[in-house]
Order: structure tokens, then sequence, then C-alpha cells
């Protein structure tokens, strides 16, 4: 074990220990900081009898709960572990540092004692296809390979497991990225557009927040940037390693683009190095190029081209981003569940070469739906709307220059349910038919997963 693992496990013994929240990111942790000698408090605003059965099996394990409306008021911890989705700078945190109490987080732990290389991505669309792409070749090529962070496994939790020759991908939300002072060795940046602004407090603290992926790099680390983004292109001028570029739409100085001919490519030390024609990836759309063309100079020294082809080649999909759910009576169906932003639902638009039926709307993330409506108005024929969005949604399709000409159709319904017996009632065969919701799930789901399982129950029940 390495032996800075070891200290830290070590220094556990006695701490009085708070864990606010008990989700993916600390179901895990506690009973590893319990096994360690912590004593550790569980806080949350639930009631014991909301929690029910957990609470049951956090008393068993000698857990203290702190439950309730005031659970914030009651941190008296040495060490306090944020959840991944409570605000950096809510007061009782402020307050807590200001008393002296260390205040972190699971991944911030494990990002400042990972024993092996650490892959992290972050990015308002695509960091999770990229992540599991990155892992997918590292795999592949022979490596141990630990994939956690934001798409759903608490990875401090197995830190003691971890060999310096393995290999972490990490994928990094703004939530997460915040408080970092740690920065993976090769990081990645998608892309930077409006999102999470219901929690942010402005659009400049969310693009400082990505920052923090590469900006405690050395000069040793790689950081890999998105070209063809406005906001991600400037960042080159920030980082302090290697710096790689992709791009569908020029050629960098140094990453992976898109020739002319289709080709995705390689540039590296002044050399071009063709890697494979895009119509050899096996999941649809530009933005998974994109994706592809961000893993490629990720991994690039360490997975030859031949082992990138082959995953290109054989790889089908993350769940909930644009999976194909079934084919009825001429219609196919496609998931995009984790199109919750309107740039994430005009990539998902974009992967199609027809006007298509579209399912969307939900919670509201304060994000202007403008940008969105164009592609609507050009991709989309039946448009059937859900949530508190709906009327926004509407409202700037209605809007925008072209809708009257479009022919578009826009409906309403009460709820998923209803939506997809709207589109399954007006679909004929050759349709497409998309849950592309452009919002996040929480007016009605507590994530996009739950969402996107409940349409595709829906789905298979036609």
């Amino acid at each position: 074990m390495d032996p800075r693992v070891k200290a830290f496990m070590d220094s556990m013994k006695g701490k009085r220990v708070d864990m606010i929240g008990v989700g993916v990111s600390h179901r895990e942790l506690i009973p590893l900081l319990v096994s360690k000698g912590a004593k550790v408090a569980l806080c949350d605003r639930k009631t014991r009898e909301q929690l029910g059965e957990t609470a049951d099996w956090l008393e068993s394990l000698g857990v203290q709960l702190k439950l309730g409306p005031d659970y914030l008021d009651r941190l008296d911890g040495e060490i306090i572990f944020r959840s991944p989705g409570m605000k950096y700078l809510t007061p009782q945190l402020t307050a807590a540092r200001r008393r002296g109490q260390v205040v972190t987080s699971e991944l911030e732990v494990f990002l400042e004692l990972c024993p092996c290389p650490v892959y992290g991505v972050t990015g308002s669309d695509g960091k999770t296809t990229t992540t599991t792409l990155i892992a997918e070749m590292l795999e592949k090529q022979g490596f141990t390979v630990h994939k956690g962070g934001n798409i759903g496994r608490a990875l401090l939790p197995i830190l003691e497991q971890v060999s310096p020759d393995d290999r972490a991908v990490v994928e990094l939300s703004s939530f997460q990225l915040i408080s970092m002072r740690s920065s993976p060795k090769v990081a990645v940046v998608t892309n930077v557009a409006p999102n999470h602004l219901d929690v942010h407090k402005d659009m400049a603290e969310y693009i400082d927040a990505k920052k923090n992926i590469f900006a405690h790099q050395t000069g040793f680390s790689r950081t890999v940037l998105n070209l063809d983004n406005e906001i991600t292109a400037s960042f080159g001028e920030l980082t302090r390693g290697e710096t790689f570029f992709f791009t569908r739409r020029k050629k960098p100085e140094q990453g992976a683009f898109l020739g002319e001919d289709g080709t995705l490519t390689m540039v590296y030390r002044g050399e071009e190095i063709p890697i494979l024609p895009m119509g050899e990836i096996r999941i649809p759309g530009l933005h998974n190029v994109e994706n592809y063309l961000a893993a490629i100079s990720a991994v690039w020294g360490e997975v030859s081209p031949e082992v990138i082809c082959q995953v290109a080649r054989t790889f089908g999909g993350v769940e909930h981003r644009i999976e194909f759910v079934r084919e009825l009576c001429g219609v196919k169906w496609y998931n995009d569940s984790i199109a919750t932003s309107p740039t994430r639902a005009i990539a998902g638009l974009n992967a199609f070469d027809q006007k298509m039926i579209i399912l969307a709307g939900g919670y509201d993330k304060k994000i202007p739906f403008e940008p969105l409506a164009p592609v609507m108005v050009e991709k989309v024929k039946l448009l059937i709307l859900t949530g508190v969005t709906a009327p926004k949604i509407e409202a700037a399709v209605r809007a925008c220059p072209g809708f009257a000409a479009s022919g578009m159709e826009i409906r309403h319904a009460k709820d998923l349910a209803e939506a997809v017996a709207i589109a399954h009632r007006e679909a004929k065969a050759g349709d497409v038919v998309s849950l592309s919701p452009a919002c996040a799930s929480f007016d009605s789901y507590p994530n996009f997963e739950e969402r996107g399982k409940h349409f595709k129950a829906l789905v298979h029940a036609l």
C-alpha cells in the first residue's frame, strides 16, 4: 500500500467525521471510515422514517444520525465530507472552515492520495462518454482501470487496492471541481456552455470551477482542450504541461482532428498519424466524433492506434445517451435522457438526418432555450413538452424565425407517460422518436437515469 494512503487511513482512528448525505459517494465510504476507527455521523435533511432501512444499517455500524431540516447546524466533526451536489459556499460549511474544521469530499481526498496516474474529464456535455471511452481504451491496452467520480462509483473506498501501475479515470462535475486543489495528471475539458446556473452564482463561477481540473497540474501533466469551443480554447493560455487540442474544424498544432476526408487524425510532434475513418465509429453523431478526438488525445502514447480503432468499431455507447430502445411498427425510439441542457439536446438532434418527434422539458436550470430553438425548427416535426420548462421552450421555439414555415406541431403532456402515448399515436413508419429533454429531471425524477429508465419501460410496454 502507498505510504501516504496508509498514513491517511491510520489518521482516521478516533477522528470525529461528519458525512453530509448517504448517496453513492458516501455509502461505501462510511463503513470504511468506521472500520478505520473514525467516529462517524451522518448529517442529512431526511427524517429517520424517510431513511428507513438505511438508518437501521447505519446505526448497526455505530454511526450517529443528525437528521432533519437543521442538519447543517450540527456540524461538529473534525472532518466534514460534503456530498458532490452541495454548494461549496453553503454558509454552514463556510462557518465550519472558519472554525478550523476540515471540509473536503470523497473525490478530493482520492485525487490527493491516488498512487496511480489519473485521467480526469469534465465539460458541459460529453464527459461521461469521453470518460468511458478513455477507460475502455486503457482497459483494452491491458491496464487495470478504476473508473468513477461523477460517473457513479466512489473511488476513495477502494484506494487501498489501487496499484501505482493502474490507471484511474474520473468524471468530474463543476460541483466537485469548485473546491479542488489538486488536478489529475491528464485533464480533459470537452466543452463549456451555460449549465447548472441554478446552483452556481453566475457563469464566471461555473467556468472557474472547470478550470480547476488543470489549474494545479505540473509541467509533467497533459491538458486536452476543445479548440472549437471559444471558452475551452482560451484555457490553452493557462495550462502548465503538455497541451493537446481536439477539433472537427481545423488542424491543431498538437492533438486530434477530423480531416477533410473524414479521417480522425493525430498530430504529434509535427507528424500526422491517420487513425480511422469516422464512418467506422459505431456510436452515431458528430458529437461522438468529438468525444473520440478528445479520448484519443488523452490516451495518446499509452494506447496504440490499433486498440483505439478496436474500441471505436465495437463500443456501443453509454446508457441514456442516444440509446436505441426499440423499433415498433417501423418507428425507432431513442433514449437521450442525459440531454439535461440545450447544448446536449442539440448534439442529440444533430445525430440524425431527418425530422423527428421529440419529447422535451423538465426541471428549470435557468438556462436560456433560444440557442436550441433554431435546431428544433430545423429538425423537429412534432414537439411534445412536459415539466415546468414547457412554456419557456415553446416560447423560444415560436419566437424563432422560420417556425411558422417549418410545419412543426407543438403538444403538451401532463407527464412522460402521456408524452410517450402521444408520440406512439402520432408516429408513422420511418419516424424517429427521442427523449431529448434539454432539461434536468428533478421536477419529476431523482436523476436523469431514473427518467431514462422510466421512458424505456414505457416504450417497451407499447
